[in-house]
């Protein structure tokens, strides 16, 4: 199955195309830099699949994704991608933001966190398909390893003793909120004749 996927995210592109490799995931040629106004994961990827959808008319894929720390109030959640930003008055590198969190979390004991993702796809007007997963884990003391991307850094997992950015593409894939979200929505694609 051909799925146009709504991103302008490299990383989130290079992991999907390894996690859903039954589909052949195309980077579309327009700008999918959509307004995201919900106030859920789901409902941003909604907002991002249905806004490619009505631009080129063929099956869509749409990602919404961040990192969820209740000791925060739920911060960064839906606005990971721009965190930072009012405070500063400018887009923070993803340094800045993994600092800024670090330094909220000062003093702090109740570490918990978690990753969503949330996928969307648009088949056609009446087959909207859509999926949610979480990664758990804990914000961590210093940031840790080289891989991955985002707060990897920054969120540690007890039960493997690393850092999602520790993690090789592999596990990550296997493990996380994306690779769980993608090999879901895999399985329901697998109905369908497209």
């Amino acid at each position: 199955m051909k799925l146009y996927f709504a991103s302008g995210n490299a990383h989130k592109h290079e992991e999907i195309i390894r996690i859903m490799d039954t589909c052949t995931i195309i980077k579309p040629l327009v700008s999918c830099d959509f307004d995201e106004t919900a106030d859920t994961f789901i409902g941003n990827a909604e907002i991002k699949a249905r806004g490619l959808y009505n631009m080129i008319g063929e099956p869509v894929l749409a990602d919404d994704s961040g990192l969820v720390i209740p000791a925060l109030g739920g911060e960064p959640g839906i606005y990971s991608a721009r965190y930072g930003t009012e405070e500063a008055g400018r887009p923070l590198t993803q340094d800045e933001k993994n600092q800024l969190i670090l330094s909220k979390m000062k003093g702090i004991t109740d570490r918990r966190c978690y990753f969503v993702a949330a996928l969307v796809v648009i088949l056609d007007e009446e087959r909207i398909l859509s999926v949610q997963e979480r990664f758990e884990g804990v914000i961590a003391h210093e940031p840790a390893g080289a891989g991955g991307f985002g707060y990897d850094p920054i969120v540690y997992l007890p039960n493997l003793q690393r850092s999602v950015a520790e993690l090789t593409e592999s596990e990550k894939d296997r493990f996380s909120h994306r690779g769980l979200a993608g090999a879901a929505m895999q399985r329901i694609l697998q109905n369908y004749n497209i």
